[in-house]
């Protein structure tokens, strides 16, 4: 199945064009991430899968131009035909959270098989000198593997992965220097610093890419090419697997662009073991 066959991506089209609230994005979001089960639920379970209460996806259904729910849900059974997915059975919520996990990555599969928006990017990166990564909160340890990565094969990269008053001027510092694009990882509860700080970038000049968990995200509209991967949420804290692994997509696709990444991993295992860094 290609991703523009698949019951997420048809889920996908149904929404794009819309101006939805943020609480109508969270049930679009959760809709994407469940496209499987949709079809077959209730406004009632779709309300408690989203997090939302039963009136807010009734007026979900009209914003997208339904007379209610129950006709949103014959289209989606037109459009997005799907088996029921399988009952958990004995899984116990330890399993259940790993197979989550699982499908939130064939989903990014899926996503991958059109590479346009990821060579894009690259492209974008791989030429911005210096390179600023932004990561707050629970975002910041994907910003700091990206940029720990990057920093092998790109001559100069920025990590910010602290806030406060001094990040507008990091970003005024790295447009002086001749950056020309911000990469941002936003993950939920999305702060409104970075919110404000993509939009300060945008102003600055630079092109936004963002890794985030959805199109629905509130950083779609302050980046210039964003690009999903689902989080895990069947525990206390999310899961991120799937940002993780975009995260390392967009440095192969980097390293692509750049012409002198082998040639800058090589000196490093060359450096690198004459130091005895490594014990393996």
């Amino acid at each position: 199945m290609s991703v523009t066959d698949s019951p997420a991506a048809r889920l996908q089209a149904l929404f794009e064009g819309h101006r939805l609230t943020p609480t109508q994005r969270r049930i679009a979001h959760s809709m994407v991430r469940r496209a499987a089960d949709v079809p077959f639920l209730s406004s009632v379970e779709l309300a408690e899968l989203a997090g939302v209460s039963q009136p807010s996806v009734t007026r979900f259904a009209v914003a997208l131009g339904f007379d209610g729910y129950p006709a949103l849900r014959r289209h989606l059974r037109e459009v997005a035909p799907a088996e029921p997915a399988a009952d958990a059975g004995s899984s116990n919520e330890y399993q259940q959270a790993v197979e989550a996990e699982i499908e939130n990555l064939r989903h990014l599969a899926e996503a991958l098989a059109d590479p346009r928006p990821v060579e894009r990017a690259g492209r974008l990166l791989a030429a911005s000198r210096p390179l600023p990564v932004l990561g707050l909160r629970a975002a910041a340890a994907q910003a700091h593997g990206f940029a720990y990565f990057a920093a092998k094969v790109h001559p100069d990269v920025r990590l910010l992965n602290e806030g406060g008053t001094m990040l507008h001027d990091r970003i005024d510092a790295a447009v002086r220097a001749g950056a020309t694009a911000l990469l941002c990882f936003a993950l939920p509860r999305h702060p409104r610093e970075v919110v404000d700080t993509l939009d300060y970038a945008r102003q600055a000049g630079l092109t936004v890419v963002t890794v985030a968990d959805s199109a629905f995200a509130p950083v779609a509209k302050v980046s210039d090419l964003l690009l999903p991967a689902a989080v895990g949420t069947g525990l206390a804290f999310d899961t991120a697997c799937a940002p993780m692994l975009l995260g390392r997509v967009l440095l192969e696709a980097m390293c692509d662009d750049l012409p002198q990444a082998q040639s800058r991993l090589e000196e490093f295992d060359v450096k690198a073991a004459a130091r005895g860094l490594f014990v393996d």
